[in-house]
């Protein structure tokens, strides 16, 4: 099969969807790879490396979608993407098509295939496309947050640690997943107090058994939200429906009774966010200011990071593009019913129920489409 790994073009974003370990990989296995040119460079990963695995470097993203019939990216497509894209092609990357009509309508009407990492499943149900990147963003949502509670970063002038006969700062985490957990882990290392809210007892317990009295496990329930948003120095939201907006569980009305410039890290936000008062913000810009409190809403968070992200997303996703680019696209997504759950647009039709959900529209039985296409 011949794949295209195009440079990612969305503000700040440094990841590239294949490293030159991954493409020789593919190489080797008999399939063709082209790498636009500097696709890596921002981290290390230079055209020398990926021509020394057997990569052919291309000079623009126009030549990496005419030459391939596999794309293979990390963000969704930018216009100037979705513009290049054809029946012929199957774009594998992070959609969120959720929360983005506008994106489902440009996808469906290139005719492309469309698999969404955030929807591929596993034997047990999880989602390892998106584990990797949730757990880098769940670690970085704290230091966001530390930083953006500093008064330089617009925030309360709050040490998430404390001091001295001073308080720790109260650290409110929505979710106890995998984005949850690592927030957890993170904030509970820097000294803050921390406390997890979810409606997973078994998870709560876990946690509890966990970290003991270290952090405190909460039932989510309205009323519980309500007072321990009026508490938290930091809120990390980290809720997830797989592949549908997230639900807004912060509603405009907490901003009044929350702490004045207390900070909401909302890591949810590439799926609509948990917040009402969100909005995608960028590593430009990645704060701004609603009712006097701090919001930190950057939407590829891990981008920040993006040599590591590269190396922990490439882990999970070459499996499957092996699988992929060995088997054929269909005759792999007809065989593996967890690749097959990623499929969220194929030939002009949206096929992913949740995405239909989210956008009240319809959408067609992905199998059944399959089968007699």
């Amino acid at each position: 099969m011949k794949i295209g790994v195009p440079k990612e073009i969305k503000n700040h974003e440094y990841r590239v969807g294949l490293t030159p370990d991954s493409v020789r990989e593919l190489i080797h296995r008999g399939h063709e790879v082209f790498v636009e040119t500097t696709a890596g460079e921002a981290i290390g990963f230079t055209d020398d490396l990926y021509q020394n695995s057997g990569g052919q470097i291309c000079p623009t993203a126009e030549d990496v979608f005419e030459q391939s019939e596999l794309i293979i990216k990390v963000k969704e497509p930018q216009p100037s993407e979705v513009a290049l894209l054809t029946p012929e092609h199957t774009l594998f990357t992070y959609l969120h098509l959720a929360p983005d009509h506008d994106l489902t309508d440009s996808l469906i009407a290139s005719g492309a295939t469309c698999i969404a990492y955030e929807t591929v499943t596993d034997e047990q149900g999880r989602l390892p496309l998106l584990a990797p990147m949730s757990e880098i963003a769940g670690r970085m949502a704290v230091q966001a947050g530390a930083h953006s509670l500093e008064m330089e970063g617009g925030g309360r002038g709050v040490l998430l640690a404390g001091a001295s006969g001073v308080p720790a700062a109260e650290v409110l985490v929505l979710g106890a997943g995998v984005v949850g957990a690592n927030a957890l882990s993170v904030a509970v290392g820097m000294g803050a107090h921390v406390t997890v809210m979810d409606t997973s007892m078994p998870r709560l317990r876990q946690l509890d058994q966990q970290y003991g009295n270290r952090v405190s496990t909460l039932y989510s329930t309205r009323t519980a939200l309500d007072d321990y948003m009026a508490k938290a120095d930091l809120v990390i939201g980290a809720v997830l429906l797989p592949g549908a907006s997230a639900p807004k569980l912060i509603k405009y009305s907490h901003l009044n009774s929350m702490k004045r410039r207390a900070v909401i890290v909302d890591v949810a936000i590439d799926q609509g966010g948990c917040a009402e008062s969100s909005r995608i913000t960028t590593h430009d810009n990645p704060v701004f200011i609603e009712e006097n409190v701090v919001h930190y809403c950057v939407a590829n968070m891990p981008g920040a990071v993006a040599r590591t992200s590269t190396l922990a997303l490439n882990n999970a996703v070459l499996p499957f593009a092996i699988t992929l680019a060995d088997h054929g696209i269909k005759p792999a997504l007809m065989s593996d019913p967890h690749l097959l759950a990623g499929l969220n647009v194929y030939r002009g039709e949206l096929v992913s129920p949740e995405v239909a959900d989210s956008q009240n529209r319809s959408f067609t039985d992905r199998l059944r489409l399959l089968s007699r296409s």
